[in-house]
């Protein structure tokens, strides 16, 4: 009797989590799985495949299907380059057929109680990377009681591109910026369905690092985005013109960080695979080409010509109508709480380059003295590091700060933040501070897939710290909760919380203020 009693529960228990792992979105059934209670659904298509006559077309609308479709493992990548002994080379298991989304939530609270959600947009430059990266698995997440979504876009040339035929092809379309178009179809998607894996569709936080970053500035800047999200948290992602921020479609000349147009860099890339004409013909035989070949091993210059062969996000005046610095000062933004900052030493990437001080410093004429003033007043900085700091501060810092303060003008709450912590087992590579991206195993609480056994206490502390902060900020608009130093928002009185790299979190006033005024002034 107590044999069959026991079976009975195992089945009774068996069966509720088969219900739980069951879902019915707008376009059919998705079955997930669930271990150490959490469930996931991974895989799962929200769009059909860009392939084809649809590639460089907006994102498609799901079909319905009929029957239980499995998400039970990531989808393919989107296509994209990746090191290898011998080079650049195709990674594997990537596609064109790539867009997929991913969801983690907890077994613990039914799925009628509607958790805040939680969408994450992966960096990687526009080229490379993608929701299914291990560093983001939304484990901890949903043990912190939110829904976490992660997908893939459209990259590289797949995703950004320019040409005259396709200009003139459906003039009624978006034309250039699919990864942005793949991305709102994402949010559209999470809007409609999220409360079927019971997320609260009327509590979503977008948050992204570097070209995530990029992507969540465009996304409070894309009026075709407002209403998808209610929060924003935006690591390392600039904020001011020049970074990412979209090139003009098909003016040359008509900005001073992007004289090249996106159509003309998409002429060289057609050159370059021997289509000479810019007619619906050529535009077939770009289609026409394997995804590969579109690739092109990641290369964004025609080593032959050194023209420009790659974009990256445009400006085409439709979708993407203003950048997120026009829309801030003038207030157009959308009207959100947010969380934002940068880590202490992002690495140089080229945005700021020099062989020696002097010729730094002239990068910022007429205002070099300024810059040398608040940056190396003794002249006794390393230049290596100096180097870093400049970078830092000019690309990330204070973009982060002048959006802070606009949307303080709007009156929004905002928390800004600096990242200084480094693992302990990285310090001596990383002497100046916390390198670019380096706050995400601590973000998303998944320290081990970088620091594997090299991870401490102190490391973990840090990471549950940050992680908490984060999740909190997701369900109330407000990084605070128990057992947490206090974060004030960023108001009048400027104070921001350093993660520190003694290991301490820590709210301050920002003493990087005179570089963060040597940066806006020299840039002006």
């Amino acid at each position: 009797m107590r044999a069959l009693l026991f079976g009975v529960l195992l089945s009774i228990i068996s069966l509720s989590h088969a219900q739980d792992t069951i879902v019915t979105t707008l376009n059919g059934d998705v079955e997930g799985t669930i271990q150490k209670n959490i469930i996931s659904w991974k895989g799962m298509r929200f769009a059909e495949p860009p392939t084809g006559e649809w590639r460089w077309r907006p994102t498609r609308q799901l079909t319905n299907w009929k029957g239980i479709q499995p998400a039970m493992q990531f989808g393919k990548d989107c296509i994209q380059a990746t090191w290898g002994p011998s080079g650049m080379s195709v990674k594997k298991d990537a596609s064109e057929d790539c867009l997929f989304i991913n969801v983690w939530r907890t077994s613990k609270q039914p799925m009628s109680k509607k958790l805040p959600v939680m969408v994450w947009i992966h960096g990687g430059a526009f080229v490379f990377g993608s929701g299914s990266q291990a560093m983001y698995d939304g484990e901890s997440f949903a043990e912190q009681g939110v829904v976490l979504v992660t997908f893939n876009y459209r990259l590289g040339r797949l995703g950004f591109f320019g040409f005259p035929a396709l200009t003139a092809e459906h003039p009624n379309e978006f034309k250039g910026n699919y990864g942005y178009m793949d991305q709102i179809a994402a949010l559209n998607w999470v809007k409609d369905n999220i409360s079927a894996f019971g997320g609260d569709d009327n509590n979503i936080t977008i948050f992204g690092e570097s070209a995530g970053g990029v992507s969540v500035h465009s996304m409070l800047s894309i009026p075709a985005a407002h209403g998808l999200f209610d929060k924003a948290i935006i690591e390392s992602g600039g904020g001011r013109d020049g970074v990412l921020t979209g090139r003009p479609l098909s003016k040359e000349n008509a900005d001073i960080y992007y004289p090249v147009s996106a159509e003309t860099i998409g002429v060289n890339f057609a050159i370059r695979n021997g289509i000479i004409d810019i007619d619906a013909n050529a535009l077939a035989a770009l289609r026409a080409m394997p995804a590969e070949q579109i690739l092109d091993n990641g290369i964004e210059t025609d080593p032959e010509t050194g023209k420009p062969i790659y974009s990256g996000p445009i400006l085409d005046g439709r979708l993407v109508i203003e950048t997120a610095e026009s829309a801030y000062k003038a207030g157009r933004q959308a009207k959100v709480p947010l969380l934002i900052g940068n880590n202490s030493a992002e690495v140089p990437a080229g945005f700021v380059s020099a062989e020696s001080k002097p010729e730094l410093l002239n990068v910022f004429a007429p205002h070099q003295e300024q810059v040398a003033k608040a940056f190396d007043p003794k002249g006794e900085t390393d230049f290596a590091k100096l180097l870093t700091l400049i970078n830092t501060d000019k690309v990330w810092a204070e973009p982060a700060r002048f959006t802070a303060r606009a949307f303080n003008q709007i009156e929004q709450p905002v928390y800004m933040y600096l990242f200084s912590y480094v693992a302990e087992s990285q310090r001596e590579r990383s002497p100046f501070g916390a390198s670019h991206a380096s706050e995400l195993g601590y973000v998303f609480n998944t320290l081990t897939t970088v620091l594997k056994d090299k991870l401490t206490p102190k490391d973990q502390v840090m990471a549950e710290q940050i992680h908490s902060y984060w999740a909190n900020f997701a369900k109330h608009g407000n990084p605070n909760g128990e057992n947490l130093t206090i974060w004030p928002q960023y108001d009048d009185q400027a104070l921001i919380m350093e993660f520190t790299a003694e290991g301490s979190s820590v709210a301050r006033a920002d003493d990087r203020n005179a570089r963060l005024d040597a940066m806006e002034i020299a840039d002006k």
